[in-house]
């Protein structure tokens, strides 16, 4: 107190400090350097928002959550812990912690996008950044709303073709709420339909096409910030659900060569940002920032999600410092169409324990390694997955067995062969455009096995009589079973039924909190 009295002016400056992890609004856009702390802000929100009301950061949405909720949506893993039973077993309500952390930090990150859109916008026109640093920027968070858009939709909405996308879908926000009269505009605007959440979705994804850079300077930068390639790789994700394979094709010539190698995988490099596949199957997880990456969410040791978020705690064998909690089901593991001598099934995969038993093992995937820092980056788009996507749409638009859809599927799948020359597909493997389709669908599930994709082609496909699941297929029973369950080229019997397509539980209730809030937004049926 006397030190204040003879120095007020020192008082009064260690009284107006600001913390250091903390920039007050009207300052967030004042500097370039300060305009591009909130971009980093908004690719934060994108890695981890806080759990379930609390502090705690379980990589929702896209830091680890979307990968582990994908897949435990789907068959090919098994929960073996309370941690992801809800949502493995269909059992959720609108108070589930998981989808409504999913929904909360989806939204959150586009509000965040939405805001900084503004700020660059303010910033651009005023001078402090350029005209074209602004557009860029905002490109950037444009590209991570209609992200954040679409997993929302394949999540709480009916797929876009049932009812080529006249269902409900999820709100969609292209502007900040920052005042109440934006507030206002949210609670008087009810649930648009899903054709309306692409077309806007596509049109976020076009502008950030055109805007964003093709490479950055840096490796990590080049992965973990949107580029060119991301934005036209996720169009075609989009199209892809929308059944709309000629613009996929569209898209899709636009990253690959119009000739590729199938036997020489790792000379396929994309016209725009030198994308391409790595030799080996494990190298786009032996390295973060891969030649293969083209867009991942970042974690590092000083920004990780909690021991709960972190990929290979959750996915990870307890007997080499994971937890264990979600392994490898035999229903992918089993089948006789995945090649028992296939690299993959070494190279990124191994037995081991989970943490609930010590005595039942599993088999649980390597793809995410650090287990003491929780470092691993978050996969949301490889080149492998753009090959497969335009495969399947080169082989289901064609009339006739497609030959380029072969070769982008043996591209990938090569690279996993012991012997690739002999072993590779050709024309005659092949009845018809049905079988190849369903081989490219099934290189989908192996290939892209614990990346959180699988909920994506069970919801796209399930309307389809050629390729659906029916719904949210049979699975293995909850819980460690042991080794007696695996056997390549086996049988195994799914212990937990199936749920059909016409069921409620297909997708996911919106939350209480919104509904509560948010009176027209209408809850989806039966919930």
């Amino acid at each position: 107190m006397v030190a204040c009295v003879l120095s007020a002016t020192s008082c009064k400056k260690v009284l107006d400090t600001n913390p250091t992890d903390r920039v007050p609004f009207d300052n967030a856009f004042s500097t370039p350097d300060y305009c591009l702390l909130s971009l980093n802000g908004v690719y934060d929100a994108a890695q981890s928002g806080p759990y379930n009301g609390g502090t705690e950061r379980r990589g929702y949405p896209f830091g680890a959550a979307n990968i582990e909720q994908g897949d435990c949506r789907g068959e090919d893993v098994i929960n073996l812990a309370a941690f992801f039973q809800v949502t493995y077993q269909a059992s959720y309500n609108s108070t589930a912690a998981n989808c409504v952390a999913f929904w909360d930090n989806c939204y959150g990150l586009i509000n965040k996008a939405n805001v900084s859109i503004d700020g660059f916008k303010d910033a651009g026109g005023k001078g402090i950044i350029t005209a074209a640093l602004a557009t860029q920027y905002e490109a950037e968070c444009r590209f991570l709303r209609a992200l954040a858009h679409h997993e929302l939709t394949i999540h709480f909405a009916r797929p876009f073709l049932d009812g080529a996308g006249a269902k409900d879908g999820v709100p969609y926000r292209s502007f900040a709420i920052a005042s109440p009269t934006a507030l206002e505009q949210i609670r008087s605007t009810p649930r648009p339909k899903v054709s309306e959440d692409y077309t806007k979705i596509l049109a976020d994804l076009d502008f950030a096409e055109a805007n964003l850079p093709a490479t950055y300077s840096t490796a990590t930068t080049k992965t973990t910030r949107a580029n060119k390639a991301a934005a036209i790789a996720l169009k075609m994700r989009v199209k892809m659900h929308m059944g709309d394979w000629a613009g996929v094709i569209t898209e899709g010539n636009k990253l690959v060569p119009a000739t590729v190698t199938p036997l020489t995988w790792t000379s396929v490099a994309s016209p725009i940002g030198g994308w391409t596949l790595t030799s080996a199957v494990d190298g786009p997880f032996t390295n973060n920032s891969s030649t293969e990456s083209i867009f991942s969410v970042k974690n590092d040791a000083q920004d990780a999600p909690s021991v709960n978020g972190g990929l290979a705690g959750m996915l990870g064998s307890a007997t080499i410092g994971g937890r264990g909690l979600v392994a490898i089901s035999p229903i992918i593991w089993n089948n006789s169409a995945w090649k028992c001598n296939d690299k993959r099934r070494t190279a990124l995969y191994v037995t081991g324990a989970s943490n609930i038993s010590t005595t039942n093992l599993s088999y649980f995937t390597t793809k995410y390694r650090d287990y003491a820092t929780r470092g691993d980056f978050a996969p949301q788009i490889r080149y492998a997955e753009v090959l497969l996507t335009l495969a399947e749409a080169e082989a289901r638009s064609a009339a006739v067995v497609s030959q380029r859809a072969i070769d982008l599927l043996n591209t990938v799948r090569n690279r996993a062969l012991q012997a690739p020359a002999a072993e590779q597909y050709v024309i005659g493997d092949f009845a018809d455009k049905v079988a190849l389709v369903k081989a490219i669908l099934l290189e989908r599930r192996i290939e892209l096995l614990a990346e959180g994709k699988r909920w994506g082609d069970i919801s796209r496909n399930v309307m389809d009589a050629n390729y659906t699941t029916g719904g949210i297929p049979a699975k293995a029973i909850n819980g460690a079973n042991g080794l007696a369950i695996y056997n390549c080229g086996g049988t195994y019997t799914p212990g937990q039924a199936a749920i059909p397509v016409t069921d409620f539980k297909f997708i996911w209730p919106i939350p209480a909190n919104e509904i509560i809030q948010n009176p027209i937004i209408i809850q989806n049926p039966n919930y």
